[in-house]
């Protein structure tokens, strides 16, 4: 387990580090090497761009076992030029990558022109040993008259990184009126204060910005979201990477739209509204809710990384539903639904881990689920108690579950764990919701726990690595990613 992790574990996080926006396929193989590469650009400011005359990076442990599948390459390519995931182009993506490998030449940060060939200044060395963490890199830049710059980079999980020797918080230092490292704390915060979760979540995030910052972003959040899902939705085709992965979000949307006509969002809105309302029906709008977001992360497409890229189909797959078909849903309810479901989140990072490298799938899908689950509670009206509940059930039936992605893909099994992930988070949330929390027999705390427990104990092979479970029962030859 990451010692990094660890000792980042219990200094303020805000909620909108742990659902922001990202880009896909992967938070850690994607985001994580991108703002390592940003990162390393700012390191190279203080001995002067210009001086650069040549520049390689090698990727260990599982970044280089997956790292080609997770578009690793990419990202270090387009961070190096300056690029930020946050707001690049990311349709004009793949003719720059391209650009650079067919010419073999980089513009350092936009300014210096460098010598830069993927194929040879990417090094893979999946051997090395990662005491840190099993997703290192290592960043060289050669200057002139024969020095050098080099940098040790781990990248940690939902789109975290920590550079070694660099200070472990380098942010301003912020007085939380509610400091939350527990759920025990949340819970006695909310009895002290006799209020909502997502009460005190805003409370704290007011140390970082004001409230119409604070409104601003998760409405932003929540566009990000409906626009994946409305993409999803609408796509058909293969996904990247040599898979052959067929989308199926638009098939199931189709069928369940049964020919309605729309022209814009509001007409299809207004449609999927009027679809009925049975149980099968429902499951498989969240199905294809989740799989539509997941299959635009794969395509190297703007998700919400929540708290990872490998698991963003869950949290809008059922926080869109519940917006679509209860009565009286409102932005103000999705707001705390984004609210309460980062404080979960901030939970498992603390005193866990995030990261499918470090722990398997149960750090993202499980996490996920459990994100969603406990907002879902407080959404339909559950008590702080109630939604803790939730996210301890849909972690306990998490626990132990593999990151096995084949070809270092976040195609399969990554796409269709969404949805299930997805179905578990609601399944949690009527539990909870008929359910007696001082008749629980576990805690959340002691799920995040046991899951630290479980994650130490699993064997590497099953921590995205690609090197055992399904990752070996299908071949694959792998396009350039």
């Amino acid at each position: 387990m990451s010692m990094v992790e660890r000792q980042v574990g219990h200094t303020p996080i805000s909620t909108f580090d742990i659902v922001k926006v990202g880009v896909g396929p992967s938070s850690s193989h994607t985001m994580g090497p991108w703002s390592a590469m940003l990162d390393f650009i700012g390191r190279l400011e203080s001995v002067g761009i210009g001086s650069v005359e040549r520049l390689g990076v090698t990727l260990r442990g599982s970044l280089a076992k997956t790292g080609r599948g997770h578009g690793t390459h990419r990202a270090i390519v387009m961070g190096l030029m300056g690029e930020d995931f946050r707001s690049a182009d990311l349709d004009r993506m793949p003719g720059k990558v391209e650009a650079v490998r067919h010419s073999g030449r980089l513009v350092l940060a936009g300014r210096q022109e460098i010598p830069f060939d993927p194929a040879r200044d990417i090094v893979l060395d999946p051997q090395a040993p990662c005491d840190v963490h099993p997703n290192t890199l290592v960043a060289r830049a050669e200057l002139a008259g024969g020095r050098s710059l080099e940098e040790t980079y781990y990248s940690v999980g939902g789109g975290f990184i920590q550079r070694e020797g660099a200070p472990l918080d380098v942010q301003e230092p912020v007085n939380l009126p509610y400091p939350v490292n527990l759920g025990a704390d949340l819970i006695r915060w909310c009895d002290e204060t006799d209020s909502a979760i997502h009460d005190v979540v805003r409370a704290n995030e007011r140390a970082w910005r004001a409230d119409a910052q604070i409104d601003a972003e998760l409405d932003r959040l929540f566009e990000v979201m409906l626009e994946g899902i409305e993409t999803g939705c609408h796509t058909d085709g293969v996904l990247p990477g040599g898979l052959q992965v067929r989308r199926r979000a638009k098939s199931i949307h189709d069928r369940l739209m049964a020919g309605r006509r729309y022209g814009n969002r509001r007409e299809w809105l207004r449609q999927l509204r009027q679809t009925p309302t049975d149980l099968a029906t429902a499951t498989s709008w969240i199905t294809a809710f989740a799989l539509a977001v997941s299959e635009v992360n794969a395509s190297y497409g703007r998700v919400v990384t929540a708290p990872t890229n490998g698991a963003c189909g869950v949290i809008p797959a059922v926080l869109f539903h519940w917006w679509l078909f209860t009565p009286g849903a409102d932005v103000e309810q999705a707001r705390n639904f984004l609210l309460v479901a980062g404080e979960v989140g901030c939970l498992f990072k603390k005193n866990a881990t995030i990261s499918a490298a470090a722990g398997g799938c149960q750090a993202e899908i499980g996490v996920s689920s459990s994100m969603a689950a406990a907002a879902l509670t407080a959404v339909l009206g559950g008590s702080p108690r109630q939604s803790l509940m939730a996210a301890e059930i849909a972690m306990e039936h998490h626990l132990g579950m593999t990151c096995d992605p084949v070809g270092g893909l976040v195609q399969v099994p990554c796409i269709e764990r969404n949805s299930m992930g997805a179905m578990k988070a609601v399944t949690a949330a009527q539990l909870a919701l008929f359910g007696k929390p001082e008749e629980a027999r576990v805690s959340l705390d002691e799920v995040v726990q046991t899951m630290l427990e479980t994650a130490r104990d699993m064997h590497s092979r099953y921590k995205e690595t690609a090197d055992g479970g399904l990752a070996l029962r299908i071949p694959v030859v792998l396009a350039d990613c």
